[in-house]
């Protein structure tokens, strides 16, 4: 099985984000929405369902006038394959390889592979600079911009807001708690400041760690979980500490398998 978290540069127009959700209406396990980022995260299963969701992206919305903190080089703007149970990462290598071949193939969208070959980050720093799409032309479509379609490991994806930071703090936060397992960006998210982090090694990171190293620094406002996360490590934390880090026992990954009926191992 793999699961799919699809990045898409929408997260205002509620019309249009209904649209996104009933085409992937079945693979569906969360969608994650925020207006300040103008982004929502789709948390699918298998890979037709994100084919559907990135066809209906590029028909429904343009990058030409898109506004949001978040970083993004397009409408569809990262595609990850995620192996869950008895996958492998070749399978999801090979599905990865697979949806960046026909997306800019059918869309004339240029595309830029991450997993073993290069992060990420190394896409958001170079793309169209010193590197250039794997697939697709080499300068952006005009309205869906490029995408990001790696293959990757289970990560978690989380924020802690902040009371009173002014920005610059929120920066030195960020730096401060950044290594090999953890990726962070400090942001101004309306009247707020926010710690964006993505955790690579879910289970090299002690969340309750990172949540107290920033409280000695500043207050915190709250923890948000963006999509879901390990049951393994929800399970770390008692119910009073899953509360605060909003690591909750109903957004992990099996146990919303579980609700709609569906074993890891299918």
């Amino acid at each position: 099985m793999l699961e799919c978290v699809v990045n898409i540069s929408e997260g205002r127009d509620r019309q249009k984000l209904e649209l996104l959700r009933q085409v992937c209406e079945g693979n569906l396990l969360d969608v994650h929405t925020d207006a300040d980022h103008n982004r929502s995260v789709f948390t699918l299963i298998g890979t037709k369902a994100p084919r559907r969701l990135a066809e209906a992206a590029v028909q429904h919305l343009s990058l030409s006038q898109h506004q949001g903190v978040h970083p993004r080089i397009g409408v569809v703007d990262v595609v990850p394959f995620v192996p869950l149970g008895t996958s492998t990462m070749h399978d999801a290598q090979v599905a990865r390889d697979e949806f960046a071949q026909w997306f800019a193939e059918t869309f004339a969208v240029p595309v830029f592979l991450y997993g073993p070959e290069r992060t990420l980050p190394t896409i958001r720093r170079d793309a169209f600079t010193t590197l250039q799409p794997q697939y697709g032309p080499s300068q952006p479509h005009v309205t869906a911009g490029a995408a990001a379609v790696g293959c990757r490991p289970i990560l978690v994806a989380w924020n802690i807001w902040l009371t009173d930071a002014d920005l610059s703090l929120a920066k030195d936060l960020a730096k401060s708690l950044r290594n090999e397992h953890l990726r962070t960006l400090g942001l101004q998210v309306g009247a707020l400041t926010q710690v964006s982090m993505n955790v690579i090694a879910p289970n090299e990171i002690d969340f309750l760690a990172v949540h107290d190293a920033i409280a000695r620094q500043t207050r915190i406002e709250r923890c948000e979980l963006v999509g879901l996360a390990p049951d393994d490590v929800i399970a770390r934390y008692t119910a009073d500490q899953q509360q605060m880090l909003d690591l909750l026992p109903s957004s992990g990954i099996v146990a919303r398998l579980a609700e709609r009926g569906i074993n890891e191992t299918d």
